[in-house]
């Protein structure tokens, strides 16, 4: 199995008279492996455990999209940034336990020579995408399967497929999600990469319902909506948020969720949000504060099972990689927050 456990207490930096998260969360012993990762589930679950945290450090998905690279950071910054947050009993943090990073450095290896101006070696990096699909689904469908949410970070949106794949073949139920995210990721299937993954799910029928939050119609491709409208899929678009009062959209969301009755995904590019450093970074974006309300009021609906939060890229920020990973440490650890303070707040 592709999966490196982690020493949350190695990104902690201490301080006297404090405790930090890393030094008291809970985390995947390094001995976890195919074999006996539903035995190590099984035996977290009964010690209390209900949140599952995974990496997916890969830029793969974003160039084979002919974007680019940098989203194998990710999921660094926002442990450096999760880790040190004080352990605080006002902090919900109990339930969470770290997996761990899918690890893709043997993948990552291989596409850094690859060129996408031609055509063979882009289908190659497809290829490398596909098979981070099935390594993301070798950890989050034993997850979902034992009960667990997952909270999955870093790598590019591409990882929406098989955490919708995976729910929905771990539930044996057509899925639904909600994405913040100027695109919709709808594109063709034309080998997989970051701009298709949830087309690819809905073909598979594992998307039954599929809304889009803040899409910019000026940035997806007249094939891309096509598609999403043939779909019967819906969307609430930029422009439309930017006039309208964000708690009434808020609580429609909530709605609209809710009324679809089945296992539910929070898929957040944080290209959504502005300026956040990210493949294609964002200055007409949404807040923090849209991004935080979103989660954590979905986060608090009983059917929803993860929150993936995709696409950020420190070494992207327009000041560099060392403001670029301050800025991510911040907000992937706000948004991980979010999703705990939605859960505790679930009615039993």
């Amino acid at each position: 199995m592709y999966l490196k456990p982690i020493d949350p207490a190695a990104w902690v930096s201490p301080r006297a008279g404090e405790v930090r998260l890393g030094q008291t969360l809970d985390c995947l012993p390094e001995t976890a492996n195919q074999n006996n990762l539903t035995e190590a589930l099984e035996r977290a679950w009964k010690q209390g455990r209900r949140i599952a945290l995974l990496g997916v450090p890969e830029s793969i998905g974003p160039r084979g999209n002919l974007g680019r690279g940098g989203a194998e950071h990710g999921w660094n910054a926002a442990l450096k940034g999760l880790l040190n947050l004080q352990a605080s009993p006002v902090v919900p943090y109990q339930n969470l336990l770290i997996l761990g990073a899918v690890d893709c450095s043997d993948l990552e290896a291989e596409a850094a020579d690859l060129d996408v101006t031609n055509s063979d070696e882009l289908a190659r990096l497809r290829e490398l995408c596909g098979e981070i699909d099935k390594r993301v689904s070798q950890v989050v469908k034993p997850a979902f399967r034992a009960g667990f949410d997952v909270i999955l970070i870093g790598g590019g949106h591409n990882n929406a497929y098989p955490l919708l794949r995976s729910l929905a073949e771990a539930t044996d139920k057509a899925v639904g999600a909600v994405n913040l995210d100027p695109h919709a990721d709808f594109r063709t299937r034309e080998g997989r990469h970051s701009g298709n993954g949830f087309s690819y799910a809905y073909m598979d029928g594992a998307l039954a319902h599929y809304h889009v939050v803040g899409l910019h119609e000026g940035k997806n491709n007249a094939t891309s909506l096509q598609q999403l409208a043939a779909a019967q899929f819906t969307y609430r678009s930029i422009h439309q948020l930017y006039r309208n009062n964000w708690a009434s959209e808020l609580s429609a969301i909530s709605t609209l969720a809710e009324s679809w009755q089945v296992p539910l995904g929070i898929e957040i590019d944080v290209d959504a949000l502005q300026g956040v450093p990210a493949s294609a970074i964002n200055f007409n974006g949404l807040s923090v504060a849209h991004g935080y309300s979103l989660i954590e009021r979905l986060a608090g609906q009983s059917a929803t099972r993860y929150l993936h939060l995709a696409e950020a890229a420190p070494g992207l920020h327009p000041a560099g990689r060392e403001a670029g990973d301050a800025v991510c440490a911040q907000l992937l650890s706000e948004l991980v927050l979010a999703y705990l303070h939605g859960y505790q707040r679930r009615t039993p």
